[in-house]
């Protein structure tokens, strides 16, 4: 069974993009709203592996409290979150070991980020400590 990561991004065409990169990573991705999620996850029916975010979201939750949602629920929930105008905000908002993408990237920078958060591999300057 493929390791299951909860995607949170409200503009479709990111969305595909970034579904797309986890599923040729070996991922099974599931997109959601940030209310949504944060219900999954408190209800643990699905054993979701890592939370992939964008950090302004359409509706009640950002990033950063989705991010803290699914680390009141695990402290070590993998979290990758992804922005292009809010990334300057990371270190003062992001869950500690994290990762931040700064958009665009490339979708082999996802994968390798969750995967390297699975792994418990960390990189230099990826990293919030």
């Amino acid at each position: 069974m493929l390791p299951i990561v909860l995607v949170i991004e409200d503009d479709d065409a990111i969305q595909g993009i970034v579904e797309d990169a986890l599923s040729e990573g070996g991922f099974e991705a599931v997109a959601k709203s940030g209310e949504e999620a944060v219900t999954l996850l408190k209800g643990r029916l699905v054993a979701y592996r890592a939370l992939v975010t964008d950090i302004n979201l359409l509706g009640r939750f950002n990033g950063w409290e989705v991010a803290r949602a699914a680390r009141d629920i695990d402290p070590n929930f993998p979290v990758v979150y992804m922005s292009g105008v809010a990334a300057h905000e990371w270190p003062a908002q992001g869950v500690p070991n994290s990762i931040m993408l700064q958009k665009p990237f490339a979708p082999a920078q996802l994968t390798t980020a969750v995967s390297h958060l699975l792994n418990g591999l960390l990189t230099v300057g990826s990293s919030k400590t």
